[in-house]
């Protein structure tokens, strides 16, 4: 039946007509179907429903899948019959669309996408064609009613012969099949849509059996969708018609059928109709699958970004891998010397691990180390060949390569491209976090350096007097403080001993302690007294000291008679040290307030004079121990008194210790500041 170029003329008194515009979305085939409807029921033309639903709703579809354009949609009824005509606004041929009306078996590799519609129509219309408008072109067709006989002929001048009808099936049948649709409610509803398809189908040609067979690609081979009746017999004619899917789906559909001119277009479009639900099938996987691997993706950066130890952060990245994406995980990474180490391996199956261990030591051309160092070297993916099957790709942040990430594959399943890519994000993000922690690691140990080289290494051992210091730095140990304490000899025998504070923390506030430091040290070394060394140690922090400030207590210790110390105690906006006696009783706090160093061009600097008997104690400290935190209580001066009071009599390392571990005890947080403590004793006899 050859395409006409334009509807014939219809009218007439009787005639019921429609025409809406409808938008461009998958609910428009149900609202057209619903128009044809309408005016079938007017019109009592109830005898073409099944055909002018089938095609309105192929027409439609098509449209509204390829054109994309909103659609007008013509429908008119007379006593003769009905006329349709869905209309595009997109410009372009509709050549393409007669694919399908050259021949009727045509495979469906050879079966246009967009022909699947007119083959229809070309198969059910009396008439149809196509229709040119300046704005977008149009598809109809026309239904006539059938004469009262039954035998076939028609009312109008579209025949059809009645051998023609005998070897087609017919259009209820027709319609019902290809409208039919898989349950979206139900878990899997693909089987369950894809037997009834295949025992419609099977009915209508007569096929003693059929199967639809399915591999999703997945890795567990192909799968038995749907069957009907026997299983196909190989030796018979078999009717095979393959599944127009696209990888990693692969399938087909079988009928113990022969292949004959009327069998083998139904199943080709039987075949074509549960392809479309298999691609929305294979498309909804693939978006669960994706959304599922952003999930993980998520979760692994922020597993990976919680921690800053290196040897964790690369024990952690194969826990990663292993199960989910790999039989096991292996990460490498690279000494000074270029060479891989082995950082940490896992297998899904643990009894494996040290054969696992084995392979990765062995060194050849053809071992996985050599695969290893390829890929570490070219910074590309690495295929590894048998025993352990699988691929590795370099870990590589801030353009430096850090070692390889090597994962096997599961023993019946392939990684697919959507895994490849997860794997080689999760390199991405692993050797980034290996460099964070690698980053940390070095900056903590720079810290830890340079803070030791701001502290006396060891306090002098001098006989009658005991020295104890005890330090805790920020939490994190990353940050330089400001907090330091020395214990400097005189010229003159005695000793100065000095615990301070400087403004803020890290490089800037290392370079001004060290300033200070030792310009107190070369001060204190030409004999200068205090009155003379603070003013002095005053200018060259406003001068030096880049804005910041610094607070000291600074005391000068002289044997005197008796077994007694004479101390010269001057602050310097610090906090007062605590006096604690022998004999018992409260601690004190003792000295005069003065000025910070660096902020005023001149400064205050009281002086306080203070005799130790054998077994009195000064306790010097920071504020680091005052203001320690727990919540919004801080540690306070009281506390710092009640705390002192009962280290009566103890040596001062001890009470130094005893300090320290109440003020760290009194919070579960770690320190917001330094914390040191300075203890000097009269450890005379007595």
């Amino acid at each position: 039946m050859a395409a006409e170029a334009g509807p014939a003329a219809t009218g007439g008194p009787h005639e019921h007509v429609r025409r809406v515009r409808l938008p461009a979305d998958r609910r428009t085939p149900a609202a057209a179907r619903a128009v044809v409807r309408s005016v079938l029921a007017e019109a009592d033309l109830d005898e073409l429903l099944n055909e002018a639903l089938l095609l309105t709703t192929e027409l439609s579809t098509n449209a509204v899948e390829h054109a994309r354009t909103e659609l007008d949609v013509e429908v008119s009824a007379d006593a003769a019959g009905l006329t349709v005509t869905v209309s595009d606004f997109a410009s372009g041929p509709v050549d393409e669309l007669t694919v399908g009306v050259r021949n009727a078996a045509t495979e469906i590799t050879e079966v246009a996408e967009r022909g699947r519609g007119l083959l229809l129509v070309d198969h059910f219309a009396s008439r149809w064609g196509t229709t040119y408008l300046p704005s977008g072109k149009g598809v109809w067709f026309r239904l006539d009613r059938r004469s009262p006989s039954g035998d076939g002929r028609t009312t109008s001048a579209g025949e059809t012969d009645g051998t023609a009808a005998s070897t087609a099936p017919s259009a209820g049948a027709m319609s019902t099949l290809m409208q039919t649709l898989p349950d979206p409610y139900a878990e899997d509803p693909l089987p369950d849509f894809a037997t009834n398809l295949l025992t419609r189908v099977a009915e209508m040609i007569g096929a003693a059996g059929g199967v639809v067979r399915l591999d999703r690609g997945d890795g567990q081979g192909t799968q038995v969708l749907a069957r009907y009746g026997r299983q196909p017999r190989p030796g018979h004619d078999l009717l095979r018609v393959p599944l127009a899917v696209h990888r990693p789906y692969a399938g087909e559909l079988e009928l113990d059928a022969a292949p004959t001119a009327y069998a083998r277009p139904l199943a080709v479009l039987t075949a074509e109709r549960l392809s479309l639900h298999l691609e929305n099938d294979r498309l909804r996987r693939a978006d669960v699958r994706r959304q599922a691997w952003l999930t993980f993706l998520a979760e692994a950066s922020e597993l990976l970004a919680q921690s800053l130890d290196v040897e964790l952060t690369m024990a952690l990245v194969p826990q990663l891998v292993v199960p989910r994406l790999g039989q096991w995980c292996a990460v490498h990474t690279t000494d000074e010397w270029g060479r891989l180490r082995l950082a940490a391996a896992t297998h899904a199956d643990e009894a494996m691990l040290p054969q696992l261990h084995t392979t990765l030591r062995e060194s050849g051309p053809d071992s996985i180390q050599a695969r290893l160092r390829e890929a570490s070297r070219n910074g590309t993916q690495t295929p590894l060949g048998a025993p352990m099957e699988g691929f590795a790709v370099p870990l590589i942040a801030r353009g430096q390569r850090l070692g390889t990430l090597a994962v096997g594959r599961h023993q019946r399943h392939r990684h697919d491209p959507d895994e490849i890519a997860v794997l080689e994000d999760v390199a991405r993000r692993a050797a980034l976090a290996i460099e964070n922690a690698r980053i940390h690691a070095e900056r903590r140990r720079i810290a830890q350096t340079l803070q030791q080289s701001l502290l006396p290494p060891v306090l002098p051992v001098v006989d009658g007097i005991g020295f104890a210091a005890e330090y805790v730095p920020t939490g994190g140990d990353a940050d330089v403080g400001g907090d330091f304490y020395d214990v400097v000899p005189l010229p003159d025998g005695r000793w100065l001993v000095v615990i301070g504070d400087v403004s803020g923390k890290g490089v800037q506030a290392a370079a001004v302690t060290g300033l200070v430091r030792d310009v107190i040290r070369v001060l204190a070394g030409d004999g200068k007294p205090l009155p003379e060394l603070l003013p002095r140690l005053n200018e060259t922090l406003v001068e030096r000291g880049a804005g910041r400030y610094c607070t000291l207590a600074l005391a000068v210790v002289a044997p005197s008679e008796g077994d007694r110390l004479d101390v010269e105690l001057h602050l310097a906006g610090h906090d007062r040290p605590l006096l604690l006696r022998s004999g018992g009783g409260p601690a004190s706090f003792v000295g005069s307030g003065g000025t910070a160093l660096g902020l005023l061009e001149t400064i205050s600097s009281p002086s306080s004079e203070i005799t130790l008997g054998p077994g009195d104690c000064l306790v010097f400290y920071t504020d680091g121990v005052t203001e320690r935190r727990r919540g919004r209580e801080l540690f306070g001066i009281g506390r710092l008194r009640d705390a002192v009071t009962p280290l009566a009599g103890y040596p001062a390392d001890v009470v130094a210790a005893r300090l320290r571990a109440t003020a760290i005890n009194f919070s579960v947080e770690e320190p917001r500041d330094d914390i040191a403590i300075l203890v000097l004793r009269n450890d005379a006899a007595g």
